[in-house]
């Protein structure tokens, strides 16, 4: 079975930090491919060693992402 996630990735100091947040895992690397892969791995082993009520209490089956105008000053 595969499943779509979303992956969330930002440069922090000299490298990239990425998060799924349906699951709320997260994963680094030096480069956003390597952080994107390292984050595909996490969720892989999630996904391999988690009981099916973990899965389904971590689980955000909806995850809306957007961009707003705000004000500033």
């Amino acid at each position: 079975m595969k499943r779509f996630l979303t992956a969330i990735i930002e440069k922090e100091g000299t490298g990239y930090v990425s998060l799924c947040p349906e699951l709320d895992i997260a994963s680094q690397g030096e480069t956003v491919a390597e952080a994107r892969e390292n984050l595909q791995e996490a969720l892989e082993l999630f996904f391999e060693c988690a009981s099916p009520g973990e899965i389904e209490t971590r689980l955000k089956e909806e995850i809306y992402i957007t961009q707003m105008e705000v004000a500033v000053g």
